[in-house]
């Protein structure tokens, strides 16, 4: 009997690790996520309603997969954009 798949091998390869060590993982995505939203509400995302929503719905959507036990794909991509977003209002706080 054979599972079918949807991803490619290349796409299998560069997750394959990531569900290994998941929990490790999680625990450093919960780290960075958390520590960079508040980070970057603290230096004057909470003065601008715009940058406000911009910082919190990415890093609680992360949050939510987390804890919805999602697949490790959607949780990386959703990470990273929130992880971006913080990084850019960051410099943007700091500089200006």
């Amino acid at each position: 009997m054979e599972t079918l798949s949807n991803s490619s091998g290349l796409e299998k390869n560069k997750f394959s690790g990531v569900e290994f060590n998941r929990f490790g993982i999680i625990c450093v995505i919960i780290t960075v996520v958390g520590c960079l939203g508040g980070i970057t509400i603290g230096l004057g995302a909470i003065q601008n309603t715009a940058a406000l929503i911009a910082v919190v719905l990415p890093t609680m959507l992360t949050l939510s997969l987390l804890i919805a036990v999602a697949p490790m794909k959607q949780i990386l991509y959703a990470s990273s954009i929130s992880v971006l977003i913080d990084i850019v209002l960051i410099v943007y706080y700091l500089f200006n």
